[in-house]
């Protein structure tokens, strides 16, 4: 617990020096990338950390033995859980910004397709609910 508390003012730093470079180049793209990266990086190095210390601090007897033995279990799902969710929103970014792009382009030369363009981004920002609801699964069986 205490390593996550201590990761995540880097994190916030890192998203924060992420945003003011990309203001200052036309790179923005690969600032985001490399942030992506020190993000992935570090959350992999905090998730290592804080593994093998949740498991030991609470050893105290067989009931403790247990409750470790399901504690991977939780922690798979909890995983499963975040990968779901970022995974479908990263998705759906993709999918509304190519949606939305083309959706305006149309509206722009015919101004009454408004409502079926807005029902094809909405279909595209589906994804991101359904990887929310898988998300949500998990943990309730986490």
């Amino acid at each position: 617990m205490f390593a996550w508390l201590i990761g995540l003012p880097v994190i916030a730093a890192t998203v924060v020096a992420a945003r003011l470079a990309a203001r200052r180049g036309p790179r923005a793209g690969y600032v985001f990338a490399a942030a992506g990266v020190l993000l992935a990086i570090g959350g992999a190095v905090l998730l290592v950390a804080a593994g093998p210390a949740g498991a030991a601090s609470g050893t105290v007897g067989a009931a403790a033995a247990g409750a470790a033995a399901g504690g991977g279990s939780n922690t798979a799902a909890l995983l499963g859980a975040a990968i779901a969710v970022a995974g479908a929103t990263i998705g759906a970014g993709i999918a509304v910004a190519y949606t939305g792009a083309a959706a305006l382009a149309a509206m722009s030369e015919r101004p009454e397709l408004f409502g079926r363009a807005m029902v094809i981004v909405g279909l595209a920002e589906g994804i991101a609910i359904y990887g929310l609801v898988i998300g949500i699964i998990l943990i309730g069986k986490a």
